[in-house]
């Protein structure tokens, strides 16, 4: 693996670590709100689905850190590919905006695994 195939894969690890905290933990604080743009009544609503999501981030963050841990291309490979299906999801039915946060650097990663 190159040391920039790393540095992305570690960015997105740590780009979902983020949103895990965020999902899990911020979803009806201020900033949580802020960030996915609700009002305290919908964020109370959801915040257990917001907990699942972000419970499903923790698994991509795990699978991502395994692959770098173990520098399995293949395992790096799998993970970053669920993260790039997740982000084309999102943006294709929430938000645009998704693809750029969430699937764009898993792109990048995985252009940086596998042609350098």
């Amino acid at each position: 693996m190159s040391w920039l195939a790393v540095v992305l894969i570690a960015l997105v690890a740590l780009l979902h670590a983020w949103f895990l905290v965020l999902e899990m933990f911020l979803w009806t604080k201020p900033l949580g709100m802020k960030t996915f743009r609700m009002n305290p009544d919908k964020a109370e609503q959801t915040k257990v689905l917001a907990a699942n999501q972000g419970l499903y981030n923790g698994f991509l963050v795990a699978g991502l850190v395994w692959g770098l841990v173990c520098a399995r291309q293949d395992v790096a490979t799998f993970f970053l590919a669920c993260v790039v299906v997740a982000g084309a999801f999102g943006a294709a039915t929430v938000s645009r905006r998704i693809f750029y946060v969430q699937a764009v650097p898993a792109i990048a990663a995985l252009a940086a695994l596998w042609l350098l």
